[in-house]
């Protein structure tokens, strides 16, 4: 018995070292990594900038991917203002020669496309070349690489080129088989985050709201598509439809592609553009190693600075979305940094909670009154993404942004058939009349209803308010264009709700003209996280489960569950948009 338990003991001495190894060398690859990734490298002469399928465009530092559910994606992620910045650089760096674009399928919003679009129009200028190649192609890397000089494609490949649409998935169904009562409070038509819960088809309204979205979406990318690849317009549509670019020879005939060839000869081509020899080596710099060869860590003198809001806006401290606690810090540093003259808040957001958004709006206003804030508006700033934009001295949105959403509702879930049926039963004691108006049980009494249905309809007004204020509209104005309705950039210029069309570049050329500064650095608040705490901020384990769930059934629809399940987010008034609309 004696060495039973000293074989027990000894094994678990082994187990807890080889674990402590393990451990160690875990960190000292991480480490090793984070070293080599950061490392600033030298630009050749004859060099290509390549635009690749490692390349993920994102538009705020919180967006991050690293982490233990990402560590091969670590220091990928480029900022899209940075990418920008990168490829102006390059239109006057006399080691690179021009940009290939070898990306089949680019993460990348449809906005943060048309701005790299635009940069590479820019870039062409210069004299360049821009060239690009495909095999499998998505619809939003056709969409960039289209704008090169010449468009390659694998013999075999195929260019998924087909238009925008959206599927709408719906739950009453599912929520009437299971007992799952759903008490939806909403002010705005127009407001469908909820209609999954209250219908089995798409309203007239939304139906209306999302063609009208679509088509100015797809009028915007299909018209520079056709522009670049000089392809008439009725024969371009008839190419979409038809589903042309799915067959190599078809692509060929209809334009989308210049040549069939394999990648190596599509290289030969490069070098040849280069006079360079066949024994000479081609040079190819990614954008975000041609990014770490210029950058600077050190930022002195006068600043503005950029403010990135990106994803749901919430209560709380967390660091991946727009949670208030967090940015009220983050304003209230700027407020009292005396070297930041100016603020360029990017909003890149579908909104969220009501309360947030109203603490944030707030405390925007203190800071407007000490520093100039413009707003600059991504792939989306609608509802709370909209609303905490009140605060701006200008807005700038681009012509894809979906913006607007100007409504507010709630989502109260209940299973009491769910429990009936299932032999649960529920009794309440209480000390007031309304101590108890909701359970998870039993519902929402009326009163309760009449309450939360007064709590919208004052937060809605409130909305409209500082709309009126910050656009210069009535009250009337404002509601005409509300009630819940989601607008392109495009018609949200038209309508009043925005200043001016334009990039993050844009916004902050007019934050230093507005302070007045002629010579200035851009800063980017929040900082980006260390590798090191990306990855440990994983290890909680609901943040665990969250993920794994999140990746298995899809963000759009585990936002559609957090509503149901999550009890923070069931007690408040929401203002969101119900969806994305992306060229896929």
């Amino acid at each position: 018995m004696k060495s039973f338990f000293k074989n027990v003991l000894a094994n678990i001495i082994a187990i807890v070292i080889l674990c402590a190894v393990f451990f160690v060398f875990f960190i000292m690859m991480l480490v090793f990594s984070s070293m080599g990734s950061e490392k600033s490298v030298a630009v050749k002469k004859n060099s290509v900038l390549t635009i690749n399928l490692k390349t993920y465009i994102i538009d705020s530092p919180t967006e991050e991917q690293a982490g233990l559910f990402n560590i091969n994606k670590q220091n990928k992620s480029i900022l899209i203002y940075e990418a920008l910045e990168a490829i102006n650089k390059a239109k006057t760096d006399d080691n690179i020669k021009g940009i290939s674009i070898e990306a089949d399928d680019l993460s990348a919003g449809v906005t943060q496309i048309d701005d790299l679009r635009n940069a590479l129009e820019d870039f062409k200028k210069s004299g360049k070349f821009v060239y690009a190649y495909g095999n499998a192609v998505s619809q939003a890397s056709y969409y960039l690489g289209s704008v090169a000089d010449k468009y390659y494609l694998n013999p075999s490949g195929m260019i998924e080129l087909k238009g925008l649409a959206t599927e709408v998935t719906f739950f009453k169904d599912f929520a009437d088989k299971y007992g799952i009562g759903i008490e939806v409070i909403r002010h705005g038509k127009f407001k469908s985050a909820v209609e999954p819960f209250l219908r089995n088809d798409i309203s007239p309204e939304n139906k209306e709201q999302l063609g009208t979205l679509l088509n100015d979406i797809w009028k915007n990318t299909s018209s520079r598509i056709a522009v670049s690849r000089k392809i008439d317009t009725a024969q371009f549509r008839t190419v979409v439809d038809s589903l042309y670019g799915m067959i190599p020879e078809l692509s060929l005939k209809y334009r989308l592609a210049d040549k069939l060839i394999q990648k190596t000869e599509y290289d030969e081509i490069i070098k040849s553009k280069l006079n360079l020899n066949e024994k000479d080596k081609l040079n190819k710099i990614s954008l975000g190693k041609y990014i770490n060869s210029y950058s600077e860590d050190n930022i002195s003198g006068d600043r503005v600075a950029v403010l990135y809001a990106s994803g749901s806006i919430n209560n709380g401290d967390g660091y991946n979305e727009i949670c208030s606690e967090r940015y009220i810090k983050y304003i209230k540093d700027l407020q009292e940094d005396d070297k930041v003259k100016a603020v360029v808040f990017r909003i890149n957001s579908p909104g969220g909670s009501a309360n947030a958004s109203d603490e944030i709006l707030f405390e925007l206003q203190q800071l407007k009154k000490k520093k100039p804030i413009i707003v600059s508006f991504g792939d989306y700033a609608a509802s709370g993404g909209y609303y905490i934009a009140m605060a701006a001295d200008k807005i700038y949105s681009e012509p894809n942004t979906l913006t607007g959403s100007i409504g507010v509702f709630g989502v109260i879930p209940y299973y009491k058939d769910l429990a009936n049926k299932n032999g649960i039963r529920s009794d309440i004691v209480s000390t007031n009349a309304n101590s108890q108006y909701y359970s998870a049980l039993n519902g929402v009494t009326p009163y309760g209803v009449s309450m939360i249905t007064r709590s919208v309809e004052g937060t809605y007004k409130r909305f409209v308010h500082f709309v009126t204020q910050n656009r210069k509209q009535t009250f009337e104005q404002v509601d005409n264009v509300g009630g819940g309705r989601v607008w392109s950039g495009t018609r949200a210029k038209q309508i009043g709700l925005v200043d001016e069309l334009g990039t993050l570049n844009d916004a902050v050329k007019f934050a230093a003209q507005k302070a007045g500064l002629k010579s200035y650095s851009v800063d980017s608040y929040p900082k980006k996280m260390s590798t090191f705490e990306q990855i440990f901020k994983d290890l909680n384990e609901d943040d665990i489960s969250a993920r794994v769930i999140k990746s298995k059934i899809g963000k759009a629809n585990y936002e559609i569950l957090q509503q149901i399940t999550d009890q923070k987010l069931q007690s408040e008034v929401k203002m969101e948009m119900p969806y994305q609309i992306k060229i896929n």
